[in-house]
């Protein structure tokens, strides 16, 4: 399985809201780079954190889930980066 050009495009936009909210909420920016490697590696790291806990939200966008996994996601590596660096 592929993914297609338009579904890397949603991926990386995605990762560039999340980490933007993740600034937006922990403070911090790194600019537009910054908040696009945050969100992209909080996407992965969100994900997997849901999904370990077994947590659901019960929303039926996917769009609106995935964003708050990754910004979930991405707040956890942000801090995590703070606590490294």
């Amino acid at each position: 399985m592929s993914i297609t050009a338009e579904g890397w495009v949603v991926f990386l936009l995605i990762g560039l809201v999340a980490g933007f909210l993740a600034s937006l909420i922990v403070g911090g920016g790194g600019g537009l780079i910054g908040c696009l490697v945050s969100g992209v590696i909080g996407a992965f790291v969100g994900g997997f954190l849901f999904n370990w806990f077994g947590i659901s939200l019960g929303i039926e966008s996917p769009l609106v889930v995935e964003i708050i996994h990754a910004t979930v996601g991405a707040i956890v590596v942000v801090l995590l980066a703070r606590l490294i660096a």
